[in-house]
């Protein structure tokens, strides 16, 4: 967070001093005026500076969307990112020419960016946020596959008459599995383990 204590003839003047070193503008800033200063007789004798101090407001989506782009630059990754608020969820959606490289094996690099982000986002803003990363519609495509992989498992698991343990998920997508499973009145689905190595059965009625 940047912060810098400056001088002046008047409060006016020392905001001003401020900026200019800041590089930014009044409306990115708060004020704390410490000292309104005098101007003493004659405008010399017994005069003395006003003394502010001006702290830089902190953007906490920026803040996170600039770590993403950091992050992607350190894997030697260029990406461009669409940014999308609905209330305390933000949502990042990334597109690149290495997006296989953000996703990960099974979404395993994304995920364990979209959980770094939250934390950044959350330690800058004042009310907890949720963060969704995506990149390039994976999140929907990867939906639809555990929608017919549930589906496949739960028929497997009756027909053979056994429960099936699935590999370790995050909670978001066993949420998926445990809701499509939902009505199937021939199953039944429970989650097993601590995360991050939580995973999900299904098992037969």
């Amino acid at each position: 967070m940047k912060q810098m204590t400056a001088t002046g003839q008047t409060v006016d003047e020392a905001v001003q001093s401020a900026l200019s070193d800041l590089h930014t503008t009044k409306d990115r800033v708060d004020i704390v005026v410490i000292d309104e200063g005098k101007k003493g007789i004659f405008g010399i004798f017994g005069s003395r500076l006003a003394v502010v101090k001006v702290t830089m407001k902190v953007d906490p989506i920026e803040e996170a969307r600039n770590f993403l782009i950091n992050v992607c630059k350190q894997m030697d990754i260029n990406v461009t990112i669409e940014t999308n608020v609905e209330g305390k969820h933000v949502f990042f959606n990334l597109a690149s020419d290495k997006v296989g490289y953000i996703i990960g094996k099974r979404g395993q690099t994304l995920n364990a960016l979209q959980n770094i982000t939250q934390l950044v986002l959350n330690r800058h803003s004042e009310q907890f946020m949720i963060v969704t990363l995506d990149a390039e519609n994976y999140r929907k495509r990867r939906e639809e596959s555990l929608v017919l992989l549930a589906n496949r498992l739960a028929n497997k698991a009756v027909k053979e008459k056994k429960e099936i343990s699935l590999e370790p998920m995050p909670s978001n997508e066993r949420r998926i599995i445990h809701s499509t499973l939902a009505d199937n009145t021939k199953v039944k689905t429970y989650s097993v383990g601590m995360d991050p190595n939580r995973y999900l059965v299904i098992a037969p009625k």
